[in-house]
C-alpha cells in the first residue's frame, strides 16, 4: 500500500495540468464578445449550444456545469442548454454524446467517473475515451470531501477510522452508483486505512449524499459540490478532503492524508466533444471558457464548492486523462473491484 500510495495519488505531472496556462488566458483576455470562430462559411455559434451532462441534477458535474453554462451563454453569444442523462456511472450521457454531430452544438460535461473509471469497470461501454473524442479543455479539478451522518460519533478523520473498525464491517458507505468517482474513491479509502463498509450505491451524487442526510446510509466520499451546500447547512459532517497534505480546497477542513498516509483522490470535470470537431470552433470553445474561468464571480462560486477552476489546452486536457486513466486502473487493481 505504502508503495501505491494509498491507490489514489496524483501522478507525475499531474498537478501541472491544473494551473489556467498563462498564454491561453491572456489570449482569452482579448476576446470580446461578438467573436466567432468560423466553421466553413458559417459564424460559430448561431443557435443554442447543447451540453450533455452524463449526470444527474444536482450532482457535482451538473451543479458546476450549470454554474459554468450561466456565464459561458453570454461571452460566446447563445445559450448553453444542459440536458442531463444520466445513467451506468455517466456511460449513458457519453454514449450519447459520442453519436452526435461533430459540428459544436452538442458538446459533454466529461468527468473522472464518466471517462477514467466507467470504461474500466463497466463491461457495456464502448467508446475509447482517447480515440472517441475531442478535447476542449479542462474546467475544474474537485476535491472529494468524506461526510458522514450528522448523529455518527465522530469528528474527524482519525475518529471515523477507528469507529468504523470497531463496527467491523457494519457501517454502509453510500456512492453515486457503481463505477462512480465516489465508490472506487470510499473503497479506496477503506482499503488504504484498514477498514470494511458495506457499499450502497444510488442514481447520483445528490441521492447519495440525501441518504447520508436520512440515515439510511453513514458516510460517503464524494465530489464536494455534492455535498458542500448539505455540510453548510449543518446536515453532514465534513471529516476531510481527498487532495493532498497540506492543501486547502474546503477552507478548515483538513485532508485525509493527514491521516491516511498518501491518500489523495482527486476528480475532474472538462468539455469535450464528439470527434471531428472543427479545430476553428474547438479553438473558439477553449478561449470563451478560459474567460469564464478567470471571471471572479465563477472563482468565488467554485470556492464555495471547493472546485478549483483549471482551463487548459485540448493536448493538455488530452494527457490529464491519459494519466488519470492509469492512475484509475491502479487504483482498482489494487482496492480489488471488479467490472461489472
Amino acid at each position: 500500500m505504502q508503495g501505491d500510495k494509498a491507490f489514489g495519488a496524483m501522478m507525475p505531472g499531474r498537478r501541472e495540468a491544473l494551473y489556467v496556462l498563462s498564454a491561453l488566458a491572456s489570449a482569452a483576455a482579448l476576446v470580446p464578445r461578438s467573436v466567432r470562430a468560423q466553421a466553413g462559411n458559417a459564424a460559430y455559434p448561431q443557435r443554442p449550444i447543447k451540453l450533455v451532462v452524463p449526470n444527474a441534477p444536482g450532482s457535482s458535474v451538473d451543479t458546476i456545469s450549470r454554474l459554468v453554462g450561466n456565464y459561458l451563454a453570454p461571452v460566446i453569444g447563445q445559450a448553453l442548454v444542459v440536458e442531463n442523462k444520466a445513467g451506468a456511472a455517466g456511460a449513458v450521457g457519453i454514449e450519447a454524446g459520442k453519436a452526435a454531430i461533430a459540428d459544436g452544438y452538442t458538446l459533454i460535461a466529461a468527468s473522472s467517473s464518466s471517462i477514467t473509471v466507467a470504461p474500466l469497470l463497466q463491461k457495456a461501454v464502448s467508446y475509447a475515451p482517447l480515440n472517441d473524442f475531442d478535447f476542449v479543455s479542462l474546467v475544474a479539478v474537485l476535491p472529494n470531501v468524506l461526510v458522514c451522518n450528522a448523529a455518527l460519533p465522530v469528528n474527524t478523520v482519525a475518529e471515523f477510522v477507528a469507529y468504523a473498525k470497531a463496527q467491523g464491517g457494519k457501517l454502509n458507505m453510500a456512492s453515486a452508483g457503481p463505477g462512480s468517482v465516489s465508490h472506487l474513491a470510499g473503497v479506496s479509502l477503506a482499503s488504504a486505512a484498514g477498514f470494511e463498509s458495506l457499499h450502497v450505491p444510488y442514481k447520483g451524487g445528490s441521492q447519495s449524499a440525501g441518504s447520508v442526510v436520512a440515515g439510511e446510509t453513514h458516510w460517503t466520499l464524494t465530489p464536494a459540490p455534492a455535498a458542500m451546500s448539505l455540510v453548510k447547512g449543518g446536515r453532514l459532517k465534513a471529516l476531510g478532503h481527498s487532495m493532498a497534505k497540506g492543501t486547502h480546497p474546503l477552507g478548515n477542513v483538513p485532508s485525509i492524508a493527514e491521516t491516511v498516509a498518501g491518500f489523495e483522490f482527486t476528480s475532474w470535470i472538462g468539455v469535450m466533444a464528439p470527434r471531428g470537431l472543427p479545430p476553428a470552433v474547438a479553438d473558439q470553445l477553449r478561449r470563451c471558457l478560459a474567460t469564464v474561468l478567470q471571471q471572479s464571480a465563477v472563482r468565488e462560486a467554485f470556492a464555495l464548492h471547493g472546485a478549483v477552476p483549471a482551463a487548459s489546452t485540448g493536448d493538455v486536457f488530452r494527457d490529464f486523462v491519459a494519466r488519470d486513466i492509469e492512475q484509475n486502473r491502479k487504483a482498482i487493481r489494487v482496492a480489488g473491484v471488479q467490472p461489472e
